[in-house]
Order: structure tokens, then sequence, then C-alpha cells
């Protein structure tokens, strides 16, 4: 259970890093500096609100299904309109997926806008030592 604390209070202190570079950021833009990080900072919000319409647009491609379904169990559609509808789904589902790729992408970006990144352990050989 202690490892358990530490490892929390570790993602704590990394997260509260990044809230203070992103503060940073905002504060030198406000003074009309540019800084690396504003271009990952704009795009990470771009892409939140595109999730959030495409979530809304999967969830209503969800109802429709359902709704398709019982439709055709009443005899009222075939089942091409079933397939239809599922078709549909699937591309919504297939276009949010990809947008949390571009915004978690965004993200790491923007951690190496701001100096992050992961440190090699084995070396510059770590593939030809295998």
């Amino acid at each position: 259970m202690p490892d358990c604390v530490e490892r929390l209070n570790l993602v704590l202190r990394l997260w509260s890093g990044c809230l203070s570079a992103a503060k940073t950021i905002a504060h030198e833009t406000r003074r009309g500096e540019n800084t690396p990080g504003d271009d990952s900072l704009i795009d990470i919000a771009k892409r939140r609100e595109q999730r959030a319409e495409q979530e809304s647009l999967a969830d209503a491609r969800e109802r429709a299904v359902r709704l398709s379904q019982l439709r055709y169990r009443g005899g009222i559609d075939r089942y091409l309109q079933v397939l239809d509808a599922e078709t549909r789904l699937f591309d919504a589902q297939l276009q949010l997926a990809d947008l949390k790729r571009d915004e978690l992408t965004a993200i790491v970006q923007l951690y190496r806008a701001l100096g992050g990144g992961w440190p090699s352990t084995r070396g510059p050989n770590a593939l030809a030592d295998r």
C-alpha cells in the first residue's frame, strides 16, 4: 500500500509540474511572447473539443442502431437499415478513435515542447544489443 501512495504522489507532482509549466506559457503568451508550447496548448484544446463532438455523434449513432434493431424486430424496417445504421456507427467510432489518438499525440508534443522526454536506460546502442 505505501508503494501505491508513493506512486500517486509522484503522479501528482508530475501533473502539478505540468500545470505550472502551462501557467507559465499562458502568462508569457499574455505578454505577447511566443513559446514552443503555445501551439501545442491550442492544439490540445481544439482536439478535446473535436473529440467531445465526435463522442456525441457516436452516442447518437448507437441510439440509431438500437432503434433500427427494434424497428427490424417489429417488422417495420428491413435488415438493410440495421446494417446501414451499424456501418455509420462503426465510421463514427473509427473517427472517434482517430481523434483520441490525435489528442494524445498533441499532449505528448506539449510535453516535448516543455522539455520532457524519455531517457534511454541502455545507451545509444540499445537496439544493437538485442
